[in-house]
């Protein structure tokens, strides 16, 4: 590796100054999921419940018809990426409610 002399050429010429951090833009902020936003949707989630859409996909699911889910969301949502993700979302909820299921069935048996 090279050394750095206060040179008039090259790569590293100049006066050697430190340079300002700034912090971040609070544009660069939008998109990203808070805390509140995230309690605030779960909360709505527990009150108001799924969707029919929702409901629909998740029937579809519990039978292992993920393509078909997948281009029901699709039709519904609009895009392909946010599909799939709310394919992803919807076979979570199911996976907790089976888990659910199982431990209150062994609890009682």
């Amino acid at each position: 590796m090279a050394l750095r002399y206060p040179m008039a050429m090259g790569l590293n010429k100049g006066h050697k100054v430190t340079k300002n951090i700034s912090k971040p833009r609070h544009s660069h902020c939008h998109g990203h999921l808070t805390k509140h936003t995230k309690f605030m949707q779960d909360m709505i989630q527990e009150v108001c419940g799924f969707a029919f859409y929702e409901q629909h996909t998740m029937e579809l699911l519990k039978f292992s018809k993920d393509k078909r889910a997948l281009k029901f969301i699709k039709k519904s949502m609009g895009t392909h990426i946010h599909a799939k993700r709310k394919r992803e979302e919807l076979n979570n909820v199911l996976a907790v409610t089976r888990k659910v299921a199982a431990r209150r069935k062994r609890k009682y048996n």
